[in-house]
Parts: C-alpha cells; sequence; structure tokens
C-alpha cells in the first residue's frame, strides 16, 4: 500500500511539472523508502506527457523490415534475461519493459545469456531487419568475449551488421539516425524511432502461453 501511495504521488508531482529528481527524493523521503523501492520508482513513474512523447516514438515489430537497428546491448540484453527467467521485471508507466536487476555495470553472463541472445536474435530475423548494430560498453568486464558471442549468432543467421564496443554507447546510439532498441530514458528522448525488443519477446512468450502471468508490470 506504501508504494503504491508513493507511485500516485510521485507522478502527482511529475505531472505538475516537478523535477523528477525533486520529486523522487521527496515521496521517498516521506513514506521512508529503500534504495529497491527507490529504483522501482525512478524507473516506473512518469509523468502523462512524457509517456505520450515515448509511446509516439515505439514502432511495431512489422516496420522493422529492411531496416537499420541500433541496439542498446546490455540494456536489451538485461531484460531479455529478467523476460526469460519470468521476474525481476515490470512494464513502466511509458510503456516500457524495465528490469529491476540494475546490474548493467556489474553484469556477468550467466545460465540464461546464450537463451536470450538466442531470442533476440529470432525476433530480429523474424523482423526482416536490414542490418543490426549491437553496442556493448567496452568497460565492462567481458564484453569482448560477448561481442565474439553475439557476432557469431549474427553469422548463424545471415544477419548483416556487427558488434561494436565502445565507451559512449548512448552518444552512438542518439546519433544512429536508424531503429534504436532501449528502455534507456534518456536515449528515447534522443531518437524518433524507438523498438522495445524485450516487451515484444514477452508478447511472444504470452502468445504462446496464453495463461502465462509474466505479463505484470510490477514482478
Amino acid at each position: 500500500m506504501t508504494l503504491k501511495m508513493a507511485v500516485e504521488d510521485l507522478r502527482y508531482l511529475l505531472n505538475r511539472g516537478y523535477r523528477k529528481r525533486v520529486a523522487l527524493n521527496f515521496v521517498a523521503n516521506h513514506y521512508l523508502l529503500g534504495k529497491r523501492e527507490r529504483n522501482y520508482l525512478a524507473r516506473y513513474v512518469f509523468s502523462d506527457e512524457t509517456r505520450k512523447r515515448r509511446l509516439s516514438r515505439l514502432v511495431s515489430p512489422d516496420s522493422l523490415r529492411g531496416s537499420t537497428v541500433h541496439i542498446d546491448g546490455y540494456n536489451v540484453l538485461i531484460g531479455t534475461e529478467s523476460v526469460l527467467g519470468g521476474s525481476g521485471f515490470f512494464i513502466a508507466q511509458d510503456g516500457f519493459l524495465r528490469d529491476l536487476r540494475g546490474v548493467s555495470g556489474s553484469y556477468r553472463m550467466g545460465e540464461v545469456t546464450l537463451r536470450a541472445l538466442d531470442a533476440i536474435m529470432d525476433f530480429l530475423s523474424d523482423s526482416g531487419v536490414k542490418e543490426v548494430f549491437f553496442y556493448f560498453d567496452k568497460n565492462i568486464s567481458h564484453s569482448g568475449r560477448l561481442r565474439h558471442i553475439v557476432e557469431e549468432l549474427m553469422n548463424s543467421r545471415k544477419l548483416e551488421g556487427r558488434a561494436i564496443l565502445s565507451s559512449c554507447v548512448d552518444r552512438r546510439l542518439k546519433e544512429s539516425g536508424g531503429v534504436v532498441a532501449t528502455a534507456d530514458g534518456a536515449v528515447i528522448d534522443s531518437v524518433e524511432m524507438v523498438i522495445d525488443i524485450p516487451h515484444e519477446i514477452l508478447k511472444r512468450i504470452n502468445k504462446k502461453n496464453p495463461h502465462n502471468e509474466c505479463d505484470r508490470k510490477d514482478k
């Protein structure tokens, strides 16, 4: 109940023009929320104006045919891993799927990593993209190994493009000029077309399993 009230209060303040950091600190302190709850509020609650703007930039899988797609590597991979794991994610008020782990800076490949990459490749192949570029933060451990795995999977599916290591992934995505795959709000607000791959993969799972409970907003 406390978290629900915090969500309502934060959205109220955002809709009235308060800066998010100021409003978030006020609400979180008022309800004595911990780090996990603060992180959830920051990634879940948005003003109505932000929601409308971001939803207007979302494109459907059908519109990807013949397009160049630029992928926020860790963002999309971690979100997809959470979807396949069946927990640790939610659909935020701006319509984008986000995870609760927040582990991009300390990411480690695990048992679900290859399954997640396979699901991403399947989605791209089925969507008929012209070419795809994955961007991974080169400062994160094992990014080089991950790049190699991604390019091998792309080759096996005859997907044109490559995986790129960069120290400025957000800037590369913002300047890409194509369709961007991410749930990063700062990037979404700086590009014209966005695809939410983890959410699309979730829709596929739910379509195959109508009784699947994974599509709840709060996991």
